[in-house]
């Protein structure tokens, strides 16, 4: 779980059994406990207490269930199959989950492809392309008009594994769009390979590079000018570490197409942070690339030039708050947050590449920015203002050119540099699929384009409210209030709120067409836009994270107060749903507020905050969640983890769980001990924990997606009392 972590997920566990823990003081262990009880008839098997005990800061903290974080031990594994046992044989019962699961298939399955991150490839386009039943999204060629029927398949990830374990991290075109690096991983591993294909005839040519991606700092490619050639992430292999971990350390690499990898030389890395995430570009005329290194996923960023002839000068460090750099035909630019905490753009002179020579070119504002792109004489800057999207344009030189003009309440969920200083834009919103749209830098004309996603799901009978809660400390919180018209605000509907808050990522005004499975049986959508996340730029998630990370759960809270004060729901009626870093707010709600919701949905959570550090990706969230280390740092952790703060004799609300076994980012165990820790809480209600034995936090196939929402929305009718009405597919 991290800054990349958008997608909705359903869940390589990493056994950390043995690893050595030292914060304040030892650790000391327990007797071990008794075997864990045979698989009951009426219930899901038991596990066993077998108390450890940690010491931090003066406290004794007691963990009863971390023998279940060892994957290798039998034991582990026969109560997962108990749990997933017991979890199939209920949610199986449910009368309603095969017309659900018909209904899900229904609803993804698009009536036209959705083309997503254009990369500009010579004289056309590199783009994914996403078509159910596909399993996997594809990797597609488009010329420069981006015509579909032009198109040409470059790599199908679902005719190398037809079940779709195989899927794309991430692809990256040479600049003359002759051959594109695409790395394949496994299962959800994320553990990516890179293959090189010739865009002309889909071929695969060249060496196989290995461990250039990771579930942890991800992976990247950045081209030579002449496209002979590339710098590419890696992680340490076998030996060449002897004191790393393999999942940390990431180096960066040069590969010249032709020769073996062995013979591919070291460019930079030793002396990155231990949890680097890199990230590489190349320039338009190819005669330099930018190397930005990530000090973990908390927001401190550096960046180096690689200079012609390969020279490395030092542009930014961590300290000077540049969090994203953009390489122009003229110069550097950097998104900075050092005077601005919205952002400002700076200009880079590539000859004298420092920022005592960096010229402001679009300065601070109201408005967030959150991501911009350069083209020849333009800069496009992509605002994100409470949620909705706005598009800023500028010159080079600094000169204010207007803004596009886009629909009141949008995202754009793509930005893309086009032909000379044309931009091309993926606008979406909660009622509209994804389009594309062509910017004419010339004219400041927005037209439309034939990457056109048409979707089974018909919101058009959908309305939507912005409205606001008021926080503990009286912050306030907007959320979006999705309906069917027609709909009563009486208290009685069915009401789902979703979050996140965190690493600065906003909850914008997406498609998903599942929504719509919700909606139609009366059910309201709510999307809460918590502080953690960037709605409000950088002091939004600054007012979100490490010692004001409660401020997220209260936001969230308030939300809820305000859906039940104002009658759109009760507390029995009252469901809340999130993944990941929104999985470990679920499992706050949950310890909480156990009065606020009757039913929760949570998936592949962080819920043991207290050892989410010893786990690779965990130690890359210091920077966003803090460490036990830090005696303040570790008093904030305490107070919301949510395993430790489970407590017996409380009626929790109505809990499915849901994790991958083969997920890099968050490690399965949380939601194994946390199942534990509430199914021995005495709770009535039912916590059901459910594990996929075939996938992880992200690329999930098809079927897996469709099949974990059946799960979702049966779970969600049959707790809160609401009869499921099938519903006949209109004709497209």
């Amino acid at each position: 779980m991290n800054r990349r972590d958008i997608a909705i997920p359903i869940a390589i566990v990493l056994v950390f059994g043995h690893i050595a823990w030292c914060a304040a003081a030892p650790a000391t262990v327990s007797p071990a406990g008794a075997k864990t009880s045979a698989h009951p008839a009426a219930g899901p098997p038991v596990a066993a207490r077998k108390p450890v005990t940690d010491h931090f800061w003066g406290d004794t903290v007691a963990d009863d269930y971390r023998w279940l974080e060892n994957w290798n031990d039998p034991a582990v594994r026969s109560w997962v199959d108990g749990q997933n046992a017991w979890t199939r044989r209920t949610l199986d019962a449910l009368p309603s989950r095969p017309a659900i699961l018909k209904r899900a298939a229904e609803l993804n399955h698009d009536l036209s492809p959705h083309y997503f991150d254009l990369q500009r490839a010579g004289g056309g386009w590199c783009a994914s392309k996403d078509q159910p039943p596909l399993q996997q999204p594809v990797l597609v060629w488009l010329p420069a008009d981006a015509n579909p029927a032009k198109e040409r398949v470059l790599v199908d990830p679902n005719a190398l594994d037809k079940s779709g374990a195989v899927s794309i991290d991430f692809f990256r075109p040479s600049l003359d769009g002759t051959k594109v690096a695409v790395s394949l991983s496994h299962g959800g591993t994320e553990s990516g390979d890179v293959h090189v294909y010739d865009t002309r005839t889909g071929r695969e040519v060249g060496e196989v590079i290995p461990r250039v991606n990771g579930g942890t700092a991800g992976g990247a490619v950045g081209w030579d000018g002449d496209g002979r050639g590339f710098l590419y992430t890696r992680y340490p292999a076998k030996g060449e570490r002897p004191d790393a971990d393999l999942d940390f350390y990431q180096q960066v690499y040069h590969h010249a197409l032709g020769t073996p990898v062995a013979k591919d030389t070291y460019v930079t890395g030793k002396d990155f942070p231990k949890i680097a995430e890199v990230k590489l570009d190349t320039s338009p005329d190819g005669r330099r690339q930018l190397i930005e290194v990530l000090n973990g996923d908390g927001g401190e960023h550096a960046f180096w030039l690689r200079q012609p002839g390969g020279r490395l000068v030092a542009v930014a460090a961590f300290r000077d708050r540049a969090v994203e750099g953009e390489m122009g035909s003229d110069a550097l630019y950097l998104l900075s947050r050092r005077t601005s905490l919205n952002g400002s753009v700076l200009r880079v002179p590539y000859d004298t590449p420092d920022l005592t020579n960096a010229t402001a070119v679009v300065p601070g504002s109201e408005a967030g920015i959150h991501e911009f792109v350069i083209t020849e004489h333009r800069i496009y800057v992509h605002d994100i203002v409470g949620g909705p999207s706005q598009v800023r344009v500028f010159g080079t030189d600094g000169r204010s050119l207007g803004m596009v003009a886009l629909p009141a309440v949008c995202d754009v969920s793509g930005l893309a540099k086009g032909a000379g200083d044309d931009a091309w834009l993926e606008l979406q919103s909660f009622t509209e699929p994804p389009h594309w749209m062509h910017y004419q830098g010339a004219t400041g004309k927005l037209e439309p384009t034939a990457l056109v996603m048409r979707s089974a799901a018909d919101f058009s009978d959908i309305d939507s409210r912005r409205e606001f809660a008021v926080s503990k400390d009286g912050t306030r919180v907007p959320m979006t209030i999705l309906m069917r018209r027609g709909v009563k605000v009486d208290g009685k509907a069915p009401v789902l709120l979703y979050g996140y808050g965190g690493y600065q990522i906003s909850m914008v005004p997406d498609f998903r067409p599942i929504r719509r499975l919700w909606l139609e049986q009366g059910g309201i959508w709510v999307v809460a836009n918590i502080r953690g996340g960037g709605e409000y730029g950088d002091a939004w998630h600054r007012d979100g994270m490490l010692l004001k990370k409660q401020n997220d759960y209260d936001d969230f809270a308030a939300c809820a107060k305000w859906l039940i004060d104002h009658r759109y729901t009760t507390a029995e009626k009252l469901a809340c749903n999130g993944a990941s870093n929104g999985g470990l707010l679920m499992g706050v709600m949950i310890t909480q507020q156990p009065k606020t919701f009757r039913a929760v949905v949570s998936d592949v959570g962080v819920y043991d905050m207290l050892r989410s550090e010893l786990s690779p990706n965990g130690l890359f969230n210091t920077t966003e969640y803090g460490s036990v280390r830090d005696s303040a740092q570790y008093r904030a952790l305490r107070g919301y983890s949510p395993l430790q703060n489970v407590r017996n004799g409380v009626t929790y609300p109505s809990i499915l769980l849901m994790t991958g076994i083969n997920d890099p980012r968050v490690e399965p165990y949380n939601s194994f001990k946390f199942a534990a820790a509430l199914q021995a809480s005495g709770t009535p209600r039912p916590v059901l924990l459910r594990t996929s034995m075939s996938t992880g936090h992200i690329g999930v196939p098809l079927d897996a997606r469709n099949e974990k929402y059946a799960d979702m929305f049966s779970f969600l009718f049959d707790q809160l009392g609401v009869p499921y009405h099938p519903v006949t597919r209109a004709a497209p």
